[in-house]
């Protein structure tokens, strides 16, 4: 994809890259527990298989990356999903998500880490390699670009990231097309104070568990 190059400031995107290092590193060491307590739970409990679920997603000038996930899900989930026509229609049609208590791939553990938002931690390695943001529009599937239009060049044309605008004010109860609105209005305003306030309008989110499933 030819993406248009990025006007925001210099000093405002190595600032915030900084920001991103220094917050990663500090929140990878400090929840390091929580990954060895859901390592236990997926070797030894009812639903055993890997840690991390990783998907790729599209990042900044369309570059194809992983995104890492505490697995919240049956083993091999993408491929059930592709395999049940139904099922995937619905998924196509409810924004790429399946309605709240209806996605028969969650487990039990992986409904509570949706609802917490736990299952977003390891994200902090993509950021920390560079990947994503602390704070930026959510990185979508290569399908889900084709919401975008011809605005997918100014969707792409910042880093993607772990917080944004979008969840900070509905996250999965804001589908398409409102949810493109949403996060274009970030890129066309982003700096470092609006991340700012997008970082802690998050946190009230996550505790309120608004949009999370």
């Amino acid at each position: 994809m030819e993406i248009k190059l990025n006007t925001k400031s210099r000093y405002y995107l190595a600032e915030k890259r900084a920001l991103d290092v220094l917050l990663s590193i500090v929140a990878l060491i400090i929840l390091s527990p929580v990954f060895l307590v859901i390592w236990i739970f997926d070797c030894f409990g009812s639903n055993r298989g890997p840690v991390f679920y990783k998907q790729e997603r599209v990042g900044k000038d369309g570059k194809l990356f992983y995104i890492y996930k505490f697995r919240s899900m049956v083993v091999d989930a993408d491929k059930k999903l592709m395999e049940n026509e139904d099922l995937y229609i619905k998924y196509i049609a409810n924004s790429y998500k399946l309605p709240d208590g209806e996605d028969p791939r969650i487990t039990k553990l992986g409904s509570f880490l949706r609802k917490t938002s736990i299952d977003e931690i390891p994200q902090f390695i993509n950021i920390l390699r560079g990947d994503m943001s602390i704070i930026g529009p959510r990185p979508v599937i290569e399908s889900e670009i084709t919401e975008y239009g011809d605005r997918k060049n100014e969707f792409l044309s910042v880093k993607p990231g772990a917080l944004g605008y979008w969840q900070a004010i509905g996250r999965s109860n804001i589908g398409y097309p409102e949810r493109c609105d949403v996060e274009l209005y970030y890129v066309s305003k982003a700096s470092l104070r609006f991340d700012v306030s997008i970082f802690f309008k998050n946190i009230v989110s996550i505790m309120k568990r608004e949009g999370a499933f």
